[in-house]
């Protein structure tokens, strides 16, 4: 998978969506911006929690998204590579698929 391609198709995606519903689209908005602005844990160290989420739910979106964000807020490859194991412990082989497409995902983004 091309992971930039995929969030370029996937922003236009949600751009449509948000048209036909710009109040839900707001509200979300809002609440992303509640959830990263406060509170004592720093951006990276959220952003690497919604990595691991996504990856528990499987949602590739969510992944693409939050490894890109991840990048933007100064985390490295390495606190991702540590963030997967957990992931992998917590969640056993179907999460370690998922962690592959994460490090992929990120390996793309940051070449």
């Amino acid at each position: 998978m091309d992971y930039k391609d995929f969030l370029t198709d996937m922003r236009a995606h949600l751009r449509e969506f948000n048209k036909v519903n710009p109040e839900t689209a707001k509200g979300f908005g809002a609440l992303s911006k509640a959830a990263k602005e406060t509170g004592p844990l720093d951006l990276k160290t959220k952003e690497l929690i919604a990595c691991a989420i996504a990856i528990a739910v499987r949602c590739e979106p969510c992944i693409a998204f939050h490894v890109e964000a991840l990048i933007k807020a100064g985390g490295t490859r390495e606190e991702l590579a540590d963030m997967l194991s957990m992931c992998v412990q917590m969640g056993g082989g179907p999460s370690l698929m998922y962690t592959a497409k994460a490090l992929d995902c990120w390996d793309q983004l940051t070449a």
